[in-house]
């Protein structure tokens, strides 16, 4: 159950937001969706895929947190954040926040505004972040914020071009990773897809411009480099499974 609102100085001038990630506060995901526009800092630490959506059957962008249901390799208590690494998935880094449309009268365009879901147990009044200062004006975790759902934004807007793009050049390739864990169990990640690194190679000086020249190129690169994150990730298993 949600409870999505407009966000206000007046009705949530009291309300903070706990910035601490963890299982209770509904961070223990195997994998939760990405944007194009956060690739370059994903690939620094986690596997980026492609999936198809269950409805639709459109692509959408992927990244894997842990190897089994509901696990997230880089929830971690000792860590101040909750989170092992510098940089968190936009769709977690959000919060209970997301980017609502508002029509001003007199007006046929749509301006983006901030919803906040005020049963999101992020939200609080007694303890996190204040959205607003209390001489007035967005706080810095609010800039924070919408810093974040620019990102998401933003790559919404690219997502289906660039997608578009990779399946013409035949670029998508399903991958099914198999590997064994240090307890002797075996497992398989299936239903994922990936950019085939042979033909990305074998693209030529025009196919590359064009991909350049929408910035696709470089997103393209950040996936497959992305790839030795799942090695990272089998690590993290096994040093659970260690202790």
């Amino acid at each position: 159950m949600t409870k999505h609102m407009m966000l206000n100085n007046v009705y949530h001038k009291d309300t903070k937001v706990i910035t601490h990630y963890g299982a209770q506060y509904g961070d223990a995901q195997a994998s939760v969706l990405a944007f194009p526009s956060e690739f370059i800092e994903l690939q620094k630490h986690y596997p980026i895929f492609f999936r198809r959506d269950g409805e639709s059957d459109d692509y959408q962008c992927s990244v894997l947190l842990g190897l089994e249901k509901n696990e997230n390799l880089f929830l971690d208590a000792s860590y101040p954040s909750g989170w092992k690494v510098d940089y968190v998935p936009a769709i977690l880094n959000k919060g209970p926040f997301l980017i609502g449309f508002q029509q001003p009268e007199h007006s046929e365009d749509n301006n983006a505004v901030i919803h906040i879901d005020m049963d999101h147990p992020k939200v609080s009044e007694s303890e996190g972040q204040p959205l607003f200062l209390s001489h007035g004006g967005n706080s810095p975790y609010l800039n924070h914020i919408s810093s974040c759902l620019t990102v998401i934004d933003s790559g919404l807007e690219i997502q289906s071009d660039m997608f578009k793009q990779f399946l013409t050049l035949n670029l998508i390739e399903p991958v099914n990773i198999e590997f064994e864990l240090s307890n002797g169990e075996k497992r398989r990640l299936r239903g994922n897809y990936t950019i085939h690194e042979e033909k990305l190679a074998a693209l030529s000086a025009s196919e590359l411009h064009t991909l350049n020249k929408y910035g696709y190129l470089q997103l393209a690169f950040a996936v497959v480099a992305s790839m030795t994150n799942v090695r990272k990730l089998i690590n993290l298993k096994n040093l659970q499974l260690s202790q």
